[in-house]
């Protein structure tokens, strides 16, 4: 019996090394938020044995890594943006952009965002329209197709999709697909084999291994991308899957949003995924020019377009920043739509202002989670929203999956990029910033459409929830920085 307790405590004398060793490269280490750091802290010695195994999976910081770069590609679009901020200093362009000049100026100092000027854009907020209008465009495809997406589901709606791909494949129109390794986890390699055999080209963004170990769940391509013939780019937040065009009863209606662009902003998506393209595949496309032929111009509402990447390889959090500026330009109301509201202190911190200064501060949020935790949380930080005089509203129709945020009916930004912490720092992310007051003024109006759908909640219904209700926010708050 004593050999058997001695093995147990240099077991347990074990777990409090590895927990000790972790904290100190934690605190000591890591450039991490100190709500982060503390939260790590507390699950490593709350949980010895489960805690640094977590560490493992979740907790690698990358913000040392500079994964999606080529110093030749570095050199050439600082060369571009430094040329085109001389030429809009002198004249920059007049009309729906003239008010939003340091919001340019801003995103192409941080985030390398070209001013992307004469595109034609659609706004989807149907999946069946969406990708009924992505598929005939797919059809049309007579150079190359390149699609990227975070979730690929083999079922109805991707058959569709790949036996296009292959087709066009076979024709002669290079094919590529790019998938992320966790969030096509469930799409067996049968799939990517028939794609390939029909000459499609599939690539993985962090794959597992030995099968279907994820060592990174942290860290995904969260990005949505479809470029064909550099004259249509897709981006947004649907995904392919029978959820997406509403065939899932556990969630119903998918509420979600997508843009359809023409014209210059096209080469901002097809920079961007032949970025990750050649990270995943090995690939060097982004030293070949014929995949950035200049695309045909934009043929009916002229907007101007900024691309903006972010991701946890990069010590700036772009499109966080960028959220935060577009909320700080505000001067009449702000529209947010987002799945999950984690906001970080400076966005939050950034919306309580707007609120107090008497900016009408919407947001709108899912009636039903897709991830329990998350959902608990968000509705704690929707409260301090409340509380402070945002008007705050719960979609009931399906579920809400659009990520976006407008502003005084001006400009947008919306993409794959949710108002939370994870996709601020943790994951790879895309977002496209709109300015145009008549697309900024048919995406108000689709919110005050989607609140035909929506239940507002009240202070006085707040401040009632159940006990259960409190507990549940405040243990996922706590927990928040993890999510």
């Amino acid at each position: 019996m004593s050999a058997v307790w001695e093995i147990i405590s240099y077991v347990l004398g074990g777990l409090l090394f590895c927990n000790l060793l972790f904290a100190v490269v934690i605190v000591f280490f890591e450039r991490r938020d100190p709500k982060s750091v503390w939260a790590w802290l507390l699950l490593l010695f709350l949980l010895p044995g489960l805690g640094f195994v977590l560490y493992l999976f979740l907790g690698e910081d990358m913000h040392k890594r500079k994964m999606f770069r080529e110093k030749e590609l570095e050199e050439d679009l600082h060369d571009i943006i430094r040329d085109q901020k001389a030429r809009l200093k002198e004249n920059f362009p007049e009309g729906d952009i003239a008010g939003y000049t340091d919001l340019v100026m801003y995103n192409m100092e941080t985030a390398d965002a070209v001013l992307l000027q004469e595109n034609d854009i659609d706004i989807f907020t149907d999946g069946n329209e969406k990708f009924d209008a992505l598929i005939a465009d797919l059809e049309g495809a007579e150079h190359f197709i390149h699609l990227q997406y975070y979730i690929i589901r083999n079922d109805v709606l991707f058959q569709r999709i790949a036996e296009v791909l292959k087709r066009k494949a076979r024709e002669g129109v290079k094919v590529r697909v790019l998938f992320d390794g966790m969030g096509c986890r469930g799409t067996g390699r049968s799939c990517w084999r028939q794609l390939r055999k029909a000459g499609v080209c599939t690539a993985e963004f962090f794959p597992a291994i030995l099968g279907r170990l994820q060592l990174r769940i942290n860290y995904r391509n969260h990005r949505k991308i479809v470029v064909i013939d550099n004259r249509i780019a897709y981006v947004g937040g649907f995904n392919i899957g029978r959820e997406y065009i509403g065939l899932d009863e556990k969630f119903g209606y998918w509420r979600d949003t997508h843009l359809r662009i023409r014209g210059y902003g096209v080469m901002g998506l097809q920079l961007r995924f032949a970025l990750d393209w050649d990270y995943a595949a090995g690939e060097h496309l982004i030293r070949e020019e014929e995949w950035f032929a200049e695309p045909p111009a934009g043929t009916r509402d002229h907007c101007a377009v900024q691309i903006i990447s972010s991701g946890p390889d990069n010590s700036l959090q772009q499109i966080r920043d960028n959220y935060i500026r577009l909320i700080t330009k505000a001067r009449k109301r702000i529209c947010i739509q987002t799945p999950y509201f984690i906001p970080d202190e400076a966005v939050l911190t950034a919306l309580l202002i707007a609120v107090r200064s008497g900016i009408e501060v919407n947001l709108m949020i899912p009636c039903k989670p897709d991830h329990p935790f998350v959902y608990w949380a968000t509705y704690s930080y929707m409260g301090q929203l409340l509380n402070a005089g945002a008007n705050c509203y719960i979609y009931e129709d399906g579920f809400l999956h659009s990520k976006g945020i407008v502003l005084d009916g001006e400009v947008f930004c919306y993409g794959t990029a949710n108002m939370d912490i994870r996709s601020f720092a943790l994951n790879f992310e895309v977002n496209a910033i709109v300015y145009s007051v008549d697309k900024a003024r048919e995406m108000e109006h689709i919110f005050r459409e989607d609140l035909k759908h929506c239940t507002q909640v009240t202070r006085d219904q707040y401040a009632a929830r159940r006990l259960k209700i409190r507990f549940k926010e405040q243990m996922c708050r706590l927990m928040s920085p993890l999510l």
